[in-house]
């Protein structure tokens, strides 16, 4: 029987996969690989089977289970069996089924962290999550709710409403309908948000706009997008509506929304 390893690809870019992560996709004998793995992350895998179990939104995707299932395969066919997810595997990467399984099955497995999402569009912006005497608590949500999930038992409009930081993950999709909820839920029309499209990678976008603003919907180019909630990106979105070319760290498109 082999080992499982739930690796983390990072937000993206392939350099900021860890080193652990790059050891072992060298060791890999087979990979199981989600849609936003980047082709350079997946090409350190040299000498393994690679297999696209990829889920996107309003796209032919992989049945969970079926994943599961070649998993528990893959451990009984070959020693070093590599589920390499987008981001980091335990925060919005149903980790935790495909742990159940290889628990069930007798499968030994191990998780390697990666960075998630949020984390790395902080970085980019160059807006610290957390701030003294502005923001003291951040939360992760997401709003999607998956195929025969109860969608009454998902409360992330009140966690998100209430914190001082949310990021929200698979939202920008439907982003004047989560901003209008929000808005019922007490949050200030006012509220900056920016959304940061394919974070780390060169095609890397931002949108600066308010919560306001965002009940116009948000223009995208089909990446991965993020929407940055809260007062800590105050200052970079006035710098974005003076369209100071140095408004963050990088040369990407700034782009504005109707802010009313």
């Amino acid at each position: 029987m082999g080992k499982v390893y739930l690796v983390g690809a990072g937000p993206g870019a392939p350099d900021l996969l860890t080193l652990r992560g790059a050891r072992l996709l060298a060791e890999a004998d087979i990979v199981f690989f989600d849609a936003l793995v980047h082709p350079g992350t997946l090409a350190l895998a040299a000498k393994a089977k690679k297999v696209a179990v990829g889920k996107r939104c309003g796209q032919v995707s992989t049945d969970q289970r079926y994943i599961n299932g070649h998993l528990v395969d893959a451990a009984q066919a070959h020693a070093v069996v590599v589920r390499l997810k987008g981001g980091d595997p335990m925060l919005f990467g149903r980790a935790q089924e495909e742990i159940a399984e290889l628990e069930t099955a007798g499968v030994e497995y191990e998780v390697v962290p990666g960075i998630t999402a949020a984390l790395a569009a902080s970085a980019q912006l160059g807006v610290s999550l957390t701030r003294r005497g502005v923001a003291r608590s951040v939360t992760f949500a997401t709003p999607r709710v998956g195929d025969g999930e109860d969608e009454s038992a998902n409360h992330w409009v009140g966690s998100a409403a209430n914190a001082d930081t949310t990021v929200l993950y698979m939202a920008a999709g439907h982003a004047a309908t989560h901003a209008r909820e929000l808005i019922a839920a007490g949050k200030s029309a006012g509220t900056p948000v920016i959304c940061i499209e394919s974070a780390t990678l060169p095609e890397e976008r931002r949108v600066a706009t308010t919560l306001g603003g965002l009940l116009r919907g948000i223009p995208g180019n089909g990446g991965p997008a993020l929407l940055c909630i809260g007062e800590v990106y105050r200052e970079w979105l006035a710098d974005a509506q003076r369209m100071r070319p140095d408004a963050g760290q990088r040369q990407t498109t700034v782009e504005q929304c109707s802010l009313n």
